[in-house]
């Protein structure tokens, strides 16, 4: 009789305690500052896609992402200075991981409604991140993507847990990173090097990268 009371008083002990290794997302923020030299103050990457956007992305993909840079597992000059240097802990990479995952990019013009002032108005604009379709067969690499990409990166191109959000990401890193991919330079799965990218002709890899910037819908 006094184990079983004993435990739902645990369970409520749990239940009801403070989070645990809860992110400080002030925190992440300032992080973020030093970020943005290259990402953009928003983590919408470089205009021309020289560096990616990280805004919006997965946390558990930013996460491993910067484990790795950090760990030197992935080999990458310009963030060298910024994982080893800065010496980030997990605590800081959980702060910027969740700050980034939780800052939103409208996909279309905002409506102003009048009493907002220029800055105001600069920055509403500066937010907004519409990538160009990109050259390809919409359709063909739609079932592409369909069967050999959702499994990993969802139906929407969101992603899934550690696989990256591929939607609204810059055309030119994308492909920059398949070709990484594909010389063995970054791996593309758990397994190893040789990953679905390797299977596929370099016309259906355009066709994907042309359906991604198919998916991305302007915002209601």
């Amino acid at each position: 009789m006094l184990l079983r009371t004993f435990i739902p008083l645990a369970l409520l002990a749990v239940l009801f305690a403070g989070p645990v290794g809860a992110v400080d997302l002030d925190k992440g923020k300032e992080i973020n500052g030093t970020c943005a030299a290259c990402h953009g103050e928003f983590g919408q990457g470089g205009k021309k896609g020289e560096y990616p956007r990280i805004a919006g992305q997965r946390v558990k993909y930013l996460e491993n992402q910067l484990n790795s840079f950090r760990a030197r597992t992935r080999l990458n000059i310009p963030m060298f200075p910024y994982t080893q240097e800065r010496e980030l802990s997990d605590d800081d990479i959980k702060d910027v991981a969740a700050y980034l995952a939780g800052v939103e990019l409208p996909t279309r013009m905002p409506n102003f409604v009048g009493n907002e002032d220029a800055l105001t108005r600069l920055l509403m604009v500066d937010k907004v991140m519409i990538i160009p379709r990109a050259e390809g067969d919409i359709e063909n690499g739609g079932k592409i993507y369909q069967k050999q990409c959702v499994a990993c990166h969802a139906k929407t191109g969101k992603g899934r847990g550690m696989f990256p959000m591929l939607v609204g990401q810059y055309t030119s890193y994308l492909k920059r990173q398949v070709g990484l991919y594909l010389k063995g330079d970054r791996p593309h799965d758990e397994e190893g090097v040789v990953g679905v990218l390797n299977g596929l002709k370099p016309a259906e890899i355009q066709d994907i990268l042309a359906y991604l910037t198919a998916l991305q819908e302007p915002q209601e």
